[in-house]
């Protein structure tokens, strides 16, 4: 079935009757609003906190009930539409199925919703996905579009207010997770790239398969961009191929020199091999061995090969819909990281210290080492069960030294120890966040020398010891400079 035919049906079913909403939180609240406007018959709010729910339902207008409650109304329901958070496996959602009352996302409703004209000419989707530098690529392709895009999904405007806006919006750059992929099988984008996949969440999807598998279905749009440097994601892409599933124009873009079709770096530049016959360049732009010179490797940020793989995912999803070169090499002179993504917070002595917060896994912490030749690693925070033998392996031998904190350091610290047994090593044992890091960058700011990074890169999550990897980040920064006076004074 077409976008077209599969947004037509849901559009139609939300509005043969009733619709449950799941959870009152920002998906919910933005699920409420766009079933409004798809002229829903009737709308009930789903949490079990009364506290949340009933002022949510009150202020839209809408009924609230509690799940235990919500299971008596399935026989009745036309769909469920749910919280991306919640698990396949929820008894509601469970029971869902069972009465035959599909259960999608607000991802869904507001793909179908645009595709189905509800608020004008339907937009250019646009969607970002992967493990790992999703936000980044997002926010760089929504830097590269310019006045005719946004960021969406789970950065920049809510879905609603982007179908909505005063100032029409006709470029949708969405980033999505696993769970609103999972959610949203009718989703067709104009283009789609998927970045790297490697093991998170398999708690929700209850496989490694089935999370590159909902992954995956990013790639089955109009345009498929997938990372030809990840073994992982060739293979998902290897089997929608297979399946017939494959987007019929399928790009990968590669750290390395592009073939035709792709998208790569030859000599420190961007070249782009598969989309010259889409974009809108002046004919100087081309170059002498093929492909179109979109912009220099020097100066992406954040720096190192992850970054520029992002910059390369980016190019690709902007080129397919006709963005020029010089658009491109434009928006990525003028673009940062965003905060705890790579991003340099402090120099002192000839040292940069770096805030990788975001490397909340082994995958990213790597993508993040990758970037330099001498560090001092400071990781360590839940590790949730991954391993990180792998990641030490690969890059103990640009570690001067590391600093280990949080309730699985010193796992990471006898890692270390197998690895490289000469490595100085630090095990913070403090346990208030703001003196554990403290503690942590003194050490740091002791090991590294001229030339080095102090890298925040941890592999782990945060919420040990802190509130999120926000406030990590921000500890690590306060922290850094702090450490850096210290030396100075002595």
């Amino acid at each position: 079935m077409t976008a077209a035919g599969a947004a037509t049906d849901l559009v139609a079913l939300v509005r043969s009757g009733p619709v449950l909403v799941t959870g009152a939180g920002v998906s919910g609240e933005g699920a409420i609003k766009l079933l409004k406007d798809l002229g829903c018959p009737g709308i009930r709010l789903v949490d079990d906190s009364p506290e949340r729910g009933r002022p949510m339902a009150d202020s839209h207008g809408v009924d609230w009930c509690t799940s235990d409650a919500a299971r008596g109304l399935l026989s009745d329901a036309a769909a469920v539409v749910t919280s991306p958070g919640w698990r396949p496996d929820t008894p509601l959602l469970v029971a869902a199925a069972d009465a035959g009352a599909p259960v999608v996302g607000d991802v869904a409703v507001a793909f179908a919703g645009d595709r189905a004209g509800v608020w004008g000419a339907p937009r250019t989707w646009l969607v970002v996905t992967g493990t790992n530098g999703k936000t980044t690529t997002t926010a760089m392709l929504a830097a590269m579009l310019g006045d005719r895009g946004a960021a969406v999904g789970n950065i920049g405007v809510a879905l609603h207010d982007a179908l909505t806006a005063e100032r029409r919006v006709d470029v949708l750059a969405a980033e999505l997770s696993s769970f609103q992929l999972h959610w949203a099988p009718g989703l067709r984008p104009d283009a789609g790239a998927l970045l790297n996949l490697a093991e998170d969440h398999i708690d929700w999807h209850g496989s490694f398969e089935a999370y590159g598998a909902d992954k995956a279905r990013a790639l089955t749009g109009g345009v498929a961009v997938f990372g030809l440097d990840d073994d992982e994601v060739v293979a998902h892409v290897r089997a929608l191929a297979d399946a017939g599933q494959l987007a019929p124009a399928a790009v990968g873009f590669t750290i390395g020199e592009p073939a035709e079709g792709q998208i790569g770096v030859r000599d420190g530049r961007i070249i782009d091999r598969a989309f010259g016959d889409r974009a809108t360049d002046e004919p100087h732009e081309g170059t002498e061995l093929g492909g179109v010179d979109i912009a220099p490797i020097e100066g992406i940020s954040p720096p190192g090969p992850a970054g520029v793989l992002d910059a390369l995912a980016a190019t690709a999803l902007a080129r397919s819909i006709g963005v020029r070169a010089v658009d491109i090499a434009e928006a990525l002179a003028g673009f940062t990281v965003r905060a705890h993504r790579g991003q340099v917070v402090h120099s002192a002595g000839g040292v940069d210290w770096i805030d990788d917060s975001k490397a909340t896994n082994p995958h990213a912490a790597d993508a993040a080492l990758r970037g330099h030749e001498s560090v001092v690693w400071v990781a360590g925070g839940q590790l949730k069960g991954a391993d990180v033998t792998t990641l030490i392996a690969d890059h103990a031998h640009r570690m001067r030294a590391a600093v280990v904190l949080g309730v699985d350091g010193p796992v990471i610290a006898g890692a270390l120890a197998a690895a490289s047994p000469g490595m100085p090593v630090t095990v913070i044992g403090e346990t208030d966040p703001a003196s554990a890091m403290e503690q942590a960058c003194s050490a740091a700011a002791g090991a590294a020398q001229e030339g080095d990074v102090v890298l925040l890169a941890p592999a782990a999550a945060s919420l040990d010891m802190f509130t999120g990897m926000a406030q990590r980040g921000d500890f690590f920064a306060d922290a850094a400079r702090a450490a850096t006076r210290e030396g100075d004074r002595r």
